[in-house]
């Protein structure tokens, strides 16, 4: 399954539908969606479609993508709401401004003090409701300005803590020879896990930046839902459309 539309009626993107892909490596989200729109535009014989995401990923994060056409795009703050499961890789002892692998290391910190027991000790610390300060590097708005475009202008950005709820965090792996953490978490609307690895590393007493991140639910789709979005021209050409007219636009 890619889609919520039953499989025995007809595609209707005018109308609206919603299609789920796991985002590759190295693509950003508005490729995702301009992807699916080219194809989608090509096999219905249109020039334009109302086509959205519901949550942005970062370039190298990979898993769920909900992408809406046509109305289905009324549904996309619905989507953005529900609840989302990460697998996170953390590297221990070293930071970068982005706390991912977008930028190079900026600073190194010692290791050896952190134990297994540590680790759980302080996971146990982020469940629930937290306040999290999100990255420079973020599509957080400052003054009318992206703060990732400030950021990459070496300006100063200085962004509030924003409330969240981590529903779980567990310890997936824990091999302290590499400096290496591979976590779970579930947690709501607006957590950056980036953000969440600098914590984790401040708490530690060291530092952490995040190496790998695949988004695997976003509230009931998984990504074993998802199609890859390579897959995606051989899949719409084999599906039934409606009838044509002119795209929605509203």
């Amino acid at each position: 399954m890619m889609t919520d539309a039953p499989n025995d009626r007809p595609l209707d993107f005018r109308e609206g539908e919603v299609l789920y892909f796991d985002k590759p490596l190295g693509w950003t989200s508005f490729k995702v969606v301009g992807h699916a729109r080219y194809h989608i535009c090509r096999r219905m014989g249109v020039k334009k479609l109302k086509v959205g995401h519901a949550g942005t990923l970062d370039p190298l994060a990979t898993g769920v993508m909900i992408v809406c056409t046509g109305r289905a795009t009324k549904r996309i703050e619905e989507f953005q709401g529900h609840t989302k499961e990460y697998v996170a890789t953390l590297r221990l002892g070293a930071t970068t401004p982005s706390f991912d692998l977008e930028h190079e290391i900026d600073a190194t910190y010692p290791t050896a003090h952190i134990t297994r027991g540590m680790v759980e000790d302080v996971l146990r610390r982020f469940q629930g409701e937290i306040e999290q300060v999100p990255p420079a590097f973020s599509a957080c708005m400052v003054n009318g300005t992206r703060a990732y475009d400030l950021a990459r202008r070496g300006k100063e950005v200085e962004l509030k803590p924003k409330l969240l709820v981590i529903d779980e965090i567990e310890l997936l792996d824990c091999d302290l020879g590499r400096q290496e953490l591979t976590i779970r978490v579930v947690c709501s609307k607006g957590t950056y896990i980036r953000a969440l690895a600098r914590d984790i590393g401040q708490a530690l007493n060291s530092g952490a930046h995040l190496t790998a991140l695949r988004r695997t639910r976003v509230g009931k789709v998984r990504v074993e839902d998802c199609l890859d979005p390579l897959l995606f021209r051989d899949w719409i050409d084999k599906q039934q459309l409606a009838s044509s007219g002119e795209p929605a636009d509203e």
